[in-house]
């Protein structure tokens, strides 16, 4: 097995060596008060005056209880800056919700939008910081007995044991979303919500945009519109659904409608993706290398037929490197923000006019 998989990861090594490096520059350039830290950087995004958020998952321990045991997660905080890196506020402080950040992004109206992997929920906030929807439920501190309706003809039911292990059939009407551990959420030009209930429930669930439940794809496994861990998501122009099928090495491409269109392969693992604005959209999509350092970390720009335009950046803790990078905003085409959480920091980087080395 090892064989194999050394094998698989020189053929990759090999491929990658035919992709042309681009040159960029990068800068650490966020300023923290004085008794403010950041953690994990799991989300970065930024809004149409280039204000940047972070979701962060920092050192204030939140314990509750599911399934018989105390969970505790580090607890979460949703930092703003300007446009130059200057700390502005934070936002939700102390919210209910905010257990393990996963991710932030931001709409084409400005609002704020977390996903939450402890707390299975995604939050909207206004660009004033109110929470206007949330989408999913926290588990529950204890099991609750549910009432089940009886069944036709039938004697009444027994109750459900709900709580943390408690999840809703995906696709069954208002148990759309009940989300397992979500990962990411995008959006269409209708306003649609889609989201990539990832670590759970291995499926892209979408929703109207006033969260009602439209449908759901997926279940996990190794075929086309399988997942293995969709953890990231984004929508081109016309509507068709990128999703970072992590476990598999692959970004699947759908329809609007879930219909499978076709993959992009060897680019290592991506662990996020992002697709610029504007008449020519690229897809930019993050690689955190393979165990046996034989395939270093890389950022990939694509066009979204999924041939290779270039990559740059290598595994590390100086500038210019990565670490686990785990979000990607990309509204500038040239101009890119990285979360990473293993260097607890977010990077711009700028690729240089004429793109390759």
């Amino acid at each position: 097995m090892k064989r194999a998989l050394l094998l698989l990861a020189l053929a990759t090594h090999l491929a990658a060596q035919s992709v042309p490096e681009i040159a960029y520059d990068a800068a650490s350039n966020l300023k923290l008060p004085a008794d403010t830290h950041l953690g994990e950087a799991a989300g970065v995004a930024t809004n149409s005056r280039g204000n940047l958020y972070v979701y962060t998952r920092t050192g204030n321990p939140t314990a509750m209880m599911g399934a018989s045991r105390i969970i505790t997660h580090g607890g979460s905080r949703l930092f703003a800056f300007d446009a130059n890196g200057n700390f502005v506020r934070e936002i939700g402080q102390g919210i209910y919700g905010f257990l393990q950040a996963h991710g932030v992004r931001v709409d084409a109206q400005d609002n704020i939008w977390t996903i939450d992997e402890a707390a299975n929920q995604i939050a909207k906030f206004s660009p004033e910081g109110r929470v206007l929807m949330v989408m999913g439920r926290k588990p529950e501190a204890i099991n609750v007995r549910v009432a089940q309706p009886p069944p036709a003809g039938g004697p009444p039911a027994g109750g459900a044991r709900g709580g943390a292990g408690q999840r809703g059939a995906p696709g069954a009407g208002g148990a759309g979303d009940a989300f397992n551990r979500p990962a990411d959420v995008a959006w269409d030009a209708a306003g649609n919500i889609f989201v990539a209930d990832g670590h759970g429930n291995a499926r892209i669930a979408k929703f109207d945009k006033n969260g009602r439940f439209i449908s759901s794809w997926g279940q996990r496994g190794t075929e086309n519109g399988q997942f293995d861990t969709p953890h990231s998501i984004a929508l081109d122009a016309q509507g068709n659904v990128y999703v970072a099928d992590q476990g598999n090495k692959r970004i699947q491409v759908f329809d609007n409608d879930g219909k499978y269109k076709t993959q992009i392969a060897n680019i290592g693992t991506p662990t996020a993706v992002c697709i610029t604005r504007g008449p020519h959209q690229y897809l930019y999509s993050a690689h955190t290398g393979d165990p046996y350092g034989m395939d270093d970390a890389a950022i990939y720009k694509l066009e979204l037929d999924g041939k290779i335009v270039g990559k740059f950046g290598k595994a590390g803790k100086l500038p210019k490197e990565f670490g686990l990078v785990h979000s990607i905003d990309c509204r500038n085409e040239n101009e890119l923000y990285i979360g990473e959480l293993s260097n607890w920091r977010v990077q711009k980087i700028t690729l240089r006019p004429g793109g390759v080395k």
